[in-house]
């Protein structure tokens, strides 16, 4: 299905011809300045893209595209004993990607954080015969429907040995985090897409219901995310872009980011 129509702004696939993108037509994204455009996987190998793939840590390698597609995310490879697990998800899919994935251990699940990060999920469940594990609560965003997707419902969901998808619920009502308990060399890795998004000031991370139209998360939420996260430590945080990773003492940058966000969101404290 190479010549399905993908929005070009936010990189995700569609099942049919169609005029509008609802994901990029919701307040939490945008519909692009020239207006609603379109690409395809054929488009995109014609206009020379190719795969972008480097560890960026212990037992985690990133898969991402040059040039960028889409919000510019990149995907990672969690690589477990267990198998592998496909996080979060970049729109260019090839030959060549497959092959190096295949070569690194293939993969035995993919788990989203997002719809803004859907890209082209069917293609690469399909290439590797894998899942793809998304909230319940997200279901209306599914671009493209599948019987590769699995909804999951509630808190928490097991999806291998030490893998398990948290629904913080930060951004999108079913967005998810993937916590892993066995990291190499570390407490645990927390995997997060932007639901609890990795800043420029590594040390920390934010929340935010809205990135490009700066729309803060509900306290109610953070308060709900950070109240889940308790019970898993992790001193990684990956966040969704390059080398955009918490190294050290990733649970208490969470905490106290959550506490920084609600100082401020909460502050009644008239101006000076």
């Amino acid at each position: 299905m190479n010549d399905l129509p993908i929005c070009l702004t936010c990189g995700v696939q569609y099942a049919g011809s169609r005029e509008d993108c609802p994901i990029c037509q919701d307040e939490r994204q945008y519909v692009g300045w020239d207006g609603q455009r379109w690409t395809s996987l054929d488009a995109l190998r014609r206009a020379g893209h190719r795969a972008l793939i480097e560890e960026e840590g212990p037992g985690v390698v990133g898969v991402g595209t040059a040039p960028a597609t889409g919000i510019g995310q990149r995907a990672l490879l969690v690589r477990t004993p267990a198998g592998n697990v496909l996080w979060d998800m970049v729109t260019y899919l090839d030959d060549d990607v497959i092959r190096q994935v295949r070569d690194l251990g293939g993969i035995s699940a993919i788990a989203i954080s997002h719809p803004h990060y859907y890209g082209t999920m069917v293609d690469w469940a399909h290439a590797f015969d894998a899942p793809v594990y998304i909230h319940a609560l997200d279901r209306e965003w599914v671009a493209r429907p599948d019987d590769s997707v699995v909804f999951w419902e509630g808190d928490t969901h097991e999806i291998g040995d030490g893998l398990t998808l948290v629904n913080a619920g930060v951004h999108f009502a079913g967005g998810q985090v993937l916590h892993w308990r066995d990291a190499p060399d570390s407490a645990g890795a927390l995997f997060s897409g932007d639901i609890l998004q990795v800043v420029k000031d590594r040390r920390w991370v934010g929340f935010m219901y809205s990135y490009p139209n700066l729309i803060p998360e509900r306290p109610r939420t953070v308060r709900r995310a950070l109240s889940l996260l308790e019970r898993y430590p992790f001193d990684q945080v990956y966040g969704a872009w390059w080398k955009h990773v918490v190294r050290t003492d990733g649970s208490e940058a969470v905490r106290r980011s959550a506490a920084r966000y609600l100082d401020f969101a909460l502050d009644d404290t008239p101006p000076a």
